[in-house]
């Protein structure tokens, strides 16, 4: 009985590993435009990918802005290796498109249709039609020590922005911006 109780269990163990590890994606599953910064790669041309794959996936895109240069960028891709569920729901929700901002190429015409970047690594969400529905300082994902990413704070962000939420997001992020010009008009 004991023997059939640990092949049992030695089998469910075999079973469970297999199943996680084939439903966690890896860098290598993903588009070259979702894993690098890199200066010579055509930011329109990554975006209209990005756009049509989040299409076929029912995902929305996640723009995140930044360099190689950029030590917060690197530390938020520490931190989404370290927390293998996060990493996992990022991607199962979002189409991840890296854009390069550096002295070598700064994508401004690509920029220019976009809400102005404060401070780096940003985060715009796009739906499949390209329309913006957030424009995101990283520094919102921080925990109460101001030093390291919070799961927390990265979970709710991608529970709340999943494409299945796209229409009530899209009608808060147009409030939010006539709000701000009746603010900038009035001051």
């Amino acid at each position: 009985m004991l023997k059939q109780l640990t092949g049992v269990l030695l089998c469910m163990l075999l079973w469970n590993n297999t199943s996680l590890a084939s439903d966690s994606a890896s860098n290598s599953d993903l588009p070259l435009y979702s894993t690098v910064y890199d200066a010579k790669r055509d930011a329109f041309s990554d975006a209209r990918a990005a756009i049509k794959l989040a299409g076929e996936s029912n995902r929305n895109v996640l723009i995140e802005i930044g360099g190689d240069w950029c030590t917060w960028c690197h530390k938020i891709d520490a931190f989404l290796t370290a927390n293998p569920d996060v990493y996992q729901a990022l991607h199962n929700n979002f189409v991840l498109l890296k854009v390069n901002v550096s002295d070598e190429n700064d994508n401004a015409k690509f920029m220019a249709s976009f809400p102005k970047v404060l401070g780096y690594p940003h985060m715009y969400v796009a739906t499949t039609e390209g329309k913006v529905i957030l424009s995101k300082d990283t520094a919102e994902f921080l925990d109460q020590s101001g030093v390291e990413y919070s799961r927390q704070a990265w979970l709710s962000f991608i529970d709340t922005f999943k494409a299945a939420n796209n229409q009530a997001n899209l009608r808060q992020f147009e409030l939010n911006k006539l709000n701000q010009r009746h603010t900038t008009t009035n001051d």
